[in-house]
């Protein structure tokens, strides 16, 4: 075989020419074949094209500010750890959260403020993913340290990943593959792509536990199942949630100066509903 490849070569340069040519419109055809007719191959496995209600959405926040927003202003945070679907895919860390604020309302210097925010999608692979979501948790950037610190001190053989913390809300992660627990109580676990349990409810904080049927154990990062309410924030308040009417929309209240969040502070949204674009 190689021989006659290096007469065609030598020989006959153009009908070798002409030979390639047919072999790769050849394969071309079987490769469009396969796809089937009129497409081309893509991966979808990834495809997301609505988010289920009840799933949770870890994310780290941005700088967020009364004094510096105004109504119609984005805010992006960003996804904390992957976030796997019920239909195979999963939102992956680093997906980016767009919020918008609805209000601004600022009485006056050192009167206070009243900050309105709306979380409305998540972009993924350039694809935007519409959603409405509530505010289970806020956590302060104090607060996402400390959680990510072991709560004991390393032994000379001890492995760093297996040590112990403790959540935003008092669950401990025995380290990674390790179980997450409450006292006795096992409630998730955590492994090297995030910390995963069911939601319980919280009915100090008004937080419920699973939504429209949906008790799987969620993506919280560094949240407790019970994780409800504000976290290690001086002079705010939870106005609105956003569970209830008008759905979707955080009310974060400062009883004294502007409403004010570090970057690097964390929140636990949750989908309430799935959204339909151009509605």
């Amino acid at each position: 075989m190689n021989s006659i490849f290096r007469r065609l070569i030598l020989h006959q340069p153009c009908l070798f020419l002409v030979c390639c040519a047919i072999g790769s419109s050849l394969f071309l055809c079987l490769t469009t074949v396969a796809a089937g007719p009129g497409r081309i191959p893509t991966d979808t496995a990834n495809k997301i094209d609505s988010i289920p209600a009840g799933t949770a959405l870890p994310v780290l926040l941005p700088s967020i500010s009364s004094k510096k927003l105004k109504e119609g202003d984005k805010i992006t945070a960003r996804v904390a750890q992957d976030v796997p679907l019920e239909s195979g895919a999963k939102i992956r860390r680093g997906a980016n959260v767009i919020g918008t604020v609805v209000s601004n309302d600022v009485p006056g210097t050192g009167n206070g403020a009243k900050l309105t925010i709306r979380f409305e999608s998540v972009v993924q692979d350039g694809k935007l993913i519409p959603i409405r979501t509530s505010l289970r948790a806020l956590a302060s950037s104090l607060e996402v340290h400390d959680a990510q610190i072991p709560t004991t001190a390393p032994g000379e053989s001890d492995v760093y990943d297996w040590l112990p913390t403790r959540q935003i809300g008092g669950d401990v992660v025995y380290g990674k593959e390790g179980p997450v627990a409450r006292g006795e109580r096992v409630l998730g676990e955590s492994t090297y792509q995030g910390v995963f349990v069911k939601l319980v409810e919280n009915s100090e904080g008004h937080c419920r536990g699973s939504i429209g049927g949906n008790d799987r154990p969620q993506a919280v990062w560094l949240f407790s199942a019970n994780a409800c309410g504000l976290y290690r924030f001086a002079n705010l308040e939870l106005r609105h949630a956003g569970r209830t009417e008008p759905v979707g929309e955080i009310v974060l209240e400062s009883k004294k100066g502007p409403v004010q969040i570090r970057s690097g502070s964390a929140a636990l949204l949750r989908v309430v509903s799935p959204e339909k674009v151009g509605v």
